[in-house]
């Protein structure tokens, strides 16, 4: 499976996006502290949204399109708006 992974750390107030084709395994190794970099900095991150992507390249277009927005307001509006979603899907439907 191809996902773009969107975790949030309350302590932080903060969003992390990835992007993986195992969700277990990264979240794991997001846990791990000894692996982790951003990710290091705290000990609460959650998955906040997940999205299911048909390609690789799919995935990785939507997710270097979230983290540019650099918001965390779009971040959220993601999760309240699934047809943000679905936009995003269709715009990068070609990759």
């Amino acid at each position: 499976m191809n996902i773009v992974y969107i975790l949030f750390s309350e302590k932080l107030n903060k969003f992390y996006t990835g992007f993986t084709e195992n969700l277990q395994e990264r979240l794991l190794f997001h846990q791990n502290a000894e692996s982790r970099k951003f990710t290091y900095n705290a000990d609460d991150w959650s998955v906040f949204l997940t999205i299911e992507c048909v390609s690789k390249s799919q995935g990785l277009k939507i997710e270097a399109q979230i983290k540019s927005m650099k918001s965390q307001v779009y971040i959220r509006n993601l999760k309240l708006y699934p047809e943000m979603i679905e936009k995003l899907h269709q715009k990068y439907s070609d990759c």
